[in-house]
């Protein structure tokens, strides 16, 4: 059982069978796409703000709901950039592709792709998982707010 259900299935749905090569995301569409993804979770601690002041049984868990929905579409968003090309990889698969067979992709399966890269495709792509790790960070940091006020009333 996820701890998650309602983003396991998002996460499903957005990796889908999606081609094995992609062209990777240009450092533009990447800002681009992480200002999205920003502003939606912006929006998600906006909201959690709201759940912890509503008072109301009915009003907090529409607020829940609202939450939850909101950090489906973060994940959606998130796994959109990742499987979007980000990597310039392995796009599809488990958690846009680092799952293959099971098992982590490793130096083996990853090494030939980092090699062929230049010193400035190197910088660009350190600078997108820089930034991709710590919005996931928050995005975590979101659901376990949320986990923590499934359980109690309001206050």
């Amino acid at each position: 059982a996820a701890l998650f259900p309602a983003l396991a299935s998002a996460q499903q749905d957005s990796t889908a069978a999606k081609p094995a090569q992609q062209q990777p995301m240009s450092v533009e569409q990447f800002d681009q796409e992480m200002a999205k993804a920003q502003e939606n979770l912006k929006r998600m601690q906006e909201q959690m703000s709201q759940i912890q002041k509503a008072t109301e049984p009915a009003q907090r868990q529409k607020l829940m709901q609202e939450h939850q929905a909101m950090m489906q579409q973060g994940m959606h968003m998130m796994n959109g950039m990742w499987d979007g090309g980000m990597m310039g990889c392995c796009a599809g698969g488990m958690m846009g592709g680092h799952m293959m067979g099971g098992h982590m992709m490793g130096w083996g399966q990853m090494g030939g792709h980092y090699s062929q890269m230049t010193p400035e495709q190197m910088r660009q792509h350190q600078y997108m998982m820089d930034r991709y790790m710590g919005m996931q960070q928050m995005m975590m940091d979101q659901m376990m707010q949320h986990q923590q006020h499934m359980g109690t009333s309001p206050r």
